[in-house]
């Protein structure tokens, strides 16, 4: 069982499929556990669109839904018996290795081996929560993230030349849309050898983490989009993506992580952005054909009032030209934590 943890828009998701893939390929089964604070994840559209057995658990991080992250565990053990688990904890967590990782050591040891603790850092976010105008609140959470990590991987090598120095940590760079660094970072978390799972226990003050975490409007939608004419995914997604990041911009709302996933008939297309303004991040082909019917799957963290991100998410879907049917609407702050178990020494 492979944890890979890391602040929102890392690129966790990203590269547990390029691992799976690369694992695939050298016939080992792999299957993937996916967390989110909400319903309807665009991760898991992505995972199941790639092929890879996947199971969700929802409506709060793995700690406080330890139980059910165990028993998605043991139902992919017993119904796709993958020779490794991929899961990722939502975003937001920290405090993994005294809830999550001893937990499964003591309690789950004779079932499945743990690999070393990984944590993801984009480069761009490192350096924006390091400037002495960062948000105090997201800052304590990302070093949080990182003090309990095993091993720190830089991600996004392919958009970065120069990383920055975190204190105390070897940060080697690896990248999931070129491969680069993929292999080697395969090697040491499954070996094991040199580095043992879960060392690192932290002193973390729950009421400020809670803080930290509620800080951030939480928004998961899907619809289904029947256009008046055909459009590629790249149409569809595109201009939605602008309108909303416009928005929120407008509003002073700092985006965390935004991301959606269009499917049609004819084919697939995922888009994400970590902050204001930014190119989006494309996964799928761009020359899809045109499709009039989309099923739509968005996911927003953002520095914002729920009721704001809302707000700005409907008025994009009633720019698309078409008709929505809406599936799932959910926006709200991270209730605060409650880990099942938070041991107090390392297993």
């Amino acid at each position: 069982m492979i944890l890979v943890s890391g602040f929102l828009g890392a690129g966790k998701t990203t590269l547990l499929l390029a691992a799976g893939a690369r694992l695939r390929a050298a016939r080992r089964s792999v299957g993937i556990i996916l967390n989110d604070q909400g319903g309807e994840l665009v991760d898991m559209r992505a995972a199941e669109t790639a092929g890879f057995p996947a199971q969700e658990v929802t409506g709060g991080c793995f700690c406080c839904r330890f139980t059910e992250f165990a028993a998605a565990a043991e139902r992919l053990a017993s119904c796709e018996a993958p020779e490794i688990i991929l899961a990722e904890p939502v975003g937001s967590c920290t405090d993994l290795s005294a809830t999550i990782l001893q937990p499964i050591k003591r309690f789950y040891g004779d079932r499945f081996r743990l690999a070393p603790l990984t944590v993801l850092v984009d480069p761009a976010r490192a350096r924006a929560l390091a400037a002495q105008d960062a948000d105090p609140l997201l800052t304590y959470l990302f070093r949080k993230q990182i003090a309990e990590a095993d091993i720190v991987r830089f991600s996004k090598a392919d958009l970065h030349r120069d990383f920055p120095q975190i204190d105390g940590v070897d940060a080697r760079p690896l990248s999931a849309r070129t491969g680069a660094g993929i292999d080697g970072w395969l090697d040491e978390v499954l070996d094991g050898a040199n580095t043992a799972p879960g060392t690192h226990l932290l002193d973390i003050d729950y009421a400020r983490y809670a803080e930290a975490e509620a800080a951030l409007g939480w928004l998961n939608w899907s619809c289904e989009l029947a256009l008046k004419n055909p459009l590629t995914p790249a149409a569809v997604v595109g201009p939605f993506l602008s309108r909303v990041d416009a928005e929120l911009t407008a509003a002073g709302i700092q985006i965390a992580h935004l991301k959606i996933f269009a499917q049609s008939p004819n084919g697939h297309l995922k888009a994400s952005v970590c902050q204001n303004r930014e190119q989006p991040s494309i996964d799928g082909p761009l020359d899809t054909p045109p499709a009039q019917r989309y099923a739509l799957t968005l996911n927003l963290r953002a520095r914002g009032a729920p009721e704001a991100l809302t707000a700005i998410v409907q008025g994009a879907l009633d720019e698309l030209p078409g008709k929505i049917r809406t599936l799932h609407q959910q926006s709200f702050r991270p209730a605060p934590p409650v880990p099942e178990h938070r041991f107090k020494q390392v297993v």
